[in-house]
């Protein structure tokens, strides 16, 4: 490859130990979670810790050839800042890593403050878990509004990903209206085989919004590798906003108890639907600019033993 790769939808922690909706999620051994009632494989077996850490994502990152990462969050993983904190010090040039508040109850305007005092360029907002059992917070809400503003204010990104179709694409264009500058990455590449994804997408005709692919393998599991349908979804998008406004999402680690890392870009390099200029915009020279990313590693391909 003569470009450079950069993953735009990724995740760390050190353990899992919290509650969504009032169910449980925590680490298990062998890569295994107790998920909201039910055990899943939340990583890849090998990590028998459930430690997912910096440093084993970067010896798959360094493999597969991919130069750099933004490290988002979930509420379903917990709050990892102080974690991410660690990760974005010690390794500025291969992540950038999200902050999170926990948006859904009141009074965490002074958290963003404190994140961003402490050198956080980007807010996560897993907007499709405030659809709460017991009442809905909207992104427009008085205090989500104040943050988006000085976040505007400070140039740190928005980071966020939406509920099913368009149930709260309305509150996102009266975000955009009212932060013009706000940079905003809308991520799950707009829930893509749900209905009216089309609408998220959509999203992306404002300047300064990006949609990112992160866990589109998750969503084309049915069909899973080679994901011909995935690349459709694309084309299609790019159809809507432009491909020079889509970026390549791999999820990690979640998606690679199924496939391997390489396995979640490769079906892109491997397509003939997508032009080689069309590949090299969406899997990595997009979020180069959008999160600024400089001084990225050039990686060289190492030949696996069955080769």
């Amino acid at each position: 490859m003569d470009y450079r790769i950069i993953d735009a939808h990724a995740h760390l922690w050190l353990h899992q130990d919290t509650e969504v909706d009032g169910m449980r999620i925590k680490t298990m051994e062998g890569g295994k979670s107790l998920f909201m009632g039910e055990v899943r494989q939340m990583l890849p077996p090998f990590m028998v810790d459930g430690r997912n850490t910096a440093e084993v994502f970067l010896s798959n990152m360094d493999y597969a050839q991919v130069s750099a990462a933004v490290i988002t969050q979930e509420y379903i993983d917990g709050l990892q800042n102080d974690y991410l904190e660690e990760v974005r010090r010690q390794y500025p040039d291969r992540f950038l890593c999200c902050g999170m508040v926990d948006a859904r109850k009141p009074g965490y305007f002074p958290h963003a403050e404190e994140l961003i005092g402490k050198g956080f360029k980007a807010i996560k907002i897993p907007a499709q878990r405030l659809l709460l059992s017991d009442g809905r917070v909207y992104l427009t809400s008085d205090e989500m509004m104040r943050m988006f503003r000085l976040m505007e204010e400070k140039d740190v990104l928005l980071s966020v990903d939406l509920a099913d179709g368009a149930l709260q694409v309305g509150e996102m264009e009266e975000i955009i209206a009212e932060c013009p500058r706000l940079r905003i990455a809308i991520g799950h590449f707009g829930m893509v085989t749900r209905p009216q994804w089309q609408e998220q997408i959509k999203l992306a005709r404002h300047e300064q919004v990006r949609i990112e692919s992160g866990g589109i393998t998750w969503l084309f599991n049915d069909e899973f590798y080679p994901f011909r349908g995935a690349v459709v979804a694309i084309k299609e998008a790019a159809s809507l906003v432009g491909m020079e406004k889509l970026m390549w999402g791999s999820d990690y680690p979640r998606t690679i108890a199924a496939i391997t890392y390489r396995m979640s870009y490769d079906f892109i390099l491997k397509s003939d639907l997508m032009t080689d200029e069309e590949k090299r915009l969406f899997l990595g020279e997009n979020a180069r600019k959008f999160y600024r990313f400089g001084n990225l590693v050039e990686l060289p391909y190492i030949k696996n033993m069955s080769e």
